[in-house]
C-alpha cells in the first residue's frame, strides 16, 4: 500500500487494463442504466453512436475495478474528497481500457495531521490511445507519520 509519502507530484502510473464484452454492457445497463442504445443492438445502430456503448456509470465502475485490482499500487486512501469526470468518447464492446493516474499535487492536511490530501488525473484510454473517461479528483492518503514534515 502507497501511503501520502509515496506519492509523486508529476508522476504517472499505469493502473491497469480491462476488456470490456458486450455482454457485460448489456448485463451492467439491464440492471443500472437500461436506455435502449446500452442493451439492445437494433436501438443502438439508430443512435448517436450507431452501436452498443457502455454507459458512463459503468465506465465509471471499470475505472474502480481497475483500482481495486492494482494491489501493488493502491493508496491508503481514507475519502474521496471530491471529483469532476468527463466521458469524451464512448466504450465500445470488446474495447480494451486501460488506466492512468498522474499526481497533480499534494499536501499535507491542516485539520486532520494523519492525513494527506492528493489531487489527481486519471485518465482511461482505449486501445487508439482515445480517452474515455478524464477523473480529476481530490482524496485523503494515510500518512505514515503525521509528525513529519513533507514535501
Amino acid at each position: 500500500m502507497r501511503y501520502f509519502e509515496d506519492i509523486e507530484v508529476g508522476r504517472t502510473l499505469e493502473i491497469g487494463s480491462h476488456v470490456v464484452s458486450k455482454e457485460e454492457i448489456v448485463r451492467f445497463a439491464s440492471e443500472w442504466d437500461p436506455q435502449p442504445f446500452h442493451i439492445d443492438e437494433a436501438a443502438a445502430k439508430d443512435s448517436v453512436f450507431g452501436e452498443l456503448t457502455a454507459s458512463s456509470c459503468h465506465t465509471y465502475s471499470i475505472s474502480s475495478l481497475i483500482f481495486s485490482r492494482a494491489a501493488a499500487l493502491k493508496s491508503k486512501t481514507a475519502a474521496m474528497l471530491g471529483m469532476k469526470v468527463n466521458f469524451p468518447a464512448p466504450v465500445r464492446p470488446d474495447d480494451e481500457l486501460t488506466m492512468f493516474e498522474t499526481c497533480l499535487d499534494k499536501r499535507p492536511s491542516r485539520s486532520r495531521p494523519r492525513y494527506g490530501i492528493v489531487k489527481s488525473r486519471a485518465t482511461m484510454v482505449n486501445r487508439a490511445g482515445q480517452e474515455v473517461m478524464v477523473l480529476q479528483s481530490s482524496f485523503m492518503v494515510e500518512r505514515r507519520d503525521p509528525t513529519a514534515s513533507t514535501d
